[in-house]
């Protein structure tokens, strides 16, 4: 696994869930704290569509970022997947029009679905949700290669398909099929509560304060194996900005009413972009949304 990155190294910015909002990324990479420096590195939590207004342009600007860009996928995109594969019907709470609607729908979501489930570089780990209790660092490596394979394959919409059904709560190395696949990726894309003993609460009410009796953020599980690599992630707009020596959450909510947040990582320098970033024009906009 990779090292720290030496001081000379290239900066390293970590972007929370984006959804759609593209002002707000824009906004953001003209920081001067970025754009000034034309080198670092970008990486994305996951989410980057889905309800916000621009899912298309935000796929086509993080895409032509090129290598600067790392992304893995959140359950949003993941779910645009699925709707193109017909596993699962458009809801009142999409807004991927945009997106279905565009002559390069094509090319976008091939790109999307090669994107990894986790992403392990300079002594951190990026996931959308996080990583489950149970696993460390190289195993929860493993699990999301062998579920990468299916999402990249030839076959990925019977694998979308697949991933639509009744979920195992808690792990066993011995789960197989669709139970296994459907497993690892609901722990890297949609958890966020887990019992004491690492049994995932995935429909349970998430709000800060008012999750269910017995049930704990999957990072404060007793006995979490990934503790000495800090776990980068999003997913959870009602927890926040979160900032520990173990473990972040970047998701601040900007499409809904909250911020785009950065983080970097060689010193957790935090930029932020809000409504009053945006021109008049796009905040009426995104409002409208």
């Amino acid at each position: 696994m990779d090292q720290q990155p030496s001081p000379s190294a290239p900066s390293i910015w970590v972007i929370g869930d984006v959804h759609g909002c593209v002002d707000f990324l824009d906004a953001l990479l003209t920081r001067p704290e970025i754009a000034d420096e034309p080198e670092c590195r970008l990486w994305f939590v996951g989410d980057l569509i889905n309800r916000g207004p621009a899912s298309a342009e935000t796929l086509r600007r993080v895409r032509a970022l090129g290598e600067r860009a790392t992304v893995v996928l959140g359950n949003h995109d993941l779910r645009a997947l699925a709707i193109a594969a017909g596993s699962v019907r458009p809801g009142r709470r999409d807004t991927l029009d945009d997106l279905f609607n565009t002559p390069d729908v094509g090319e976008l979501l091939d790109w999307l679905r090669k994107r990894p489930l986790m992403h392990f570089q300079a002594g951190h780990v990026l996931a959308h949700a996080g990583i489950h209790p149970q696993w460390d660092a190289a195993t929860a490596q493993s699990l999301a290669e062998e579920a990468e394979h299916a999402l990249r394959g030839e076959h990925w919409r019977e694998t979308m398909h697949a991933l639509h059904g009744g979920s195992p709560r808690a792990w066993s190395p011995k789960l197989r099929d669709e139970q296994r696949l459907r497993f690892i990726v609901g722990a890297f894309t949609r958890m966020r509560l887990c019992s004491r003993d690492g049994a995932m609460a995935l429909g349970a009410r998430s709000t800060p304060g008012q999750w269910p009796q017995g049930t704990l953020p999957w990072f404060d599980v007793p006995e979490r194996r990934c503790t000495n690599t800090p776990i980068l992630f999003g997913h959870w707009a009602t927890l926040g900005l979160l900032v520990r020596r173990d473990v972040c959450c970047l998701d601040t909510g900007c499409v809904t009413g909250g911020v785009l947040t950065a983080l970097r990582l060689g010193d957790r320098k935090l930029l932020q972009v809000g409504l009053d970033a945006l021109p008049a024009s796009a905040a009426d906009a995104l409002a409208q949304a």
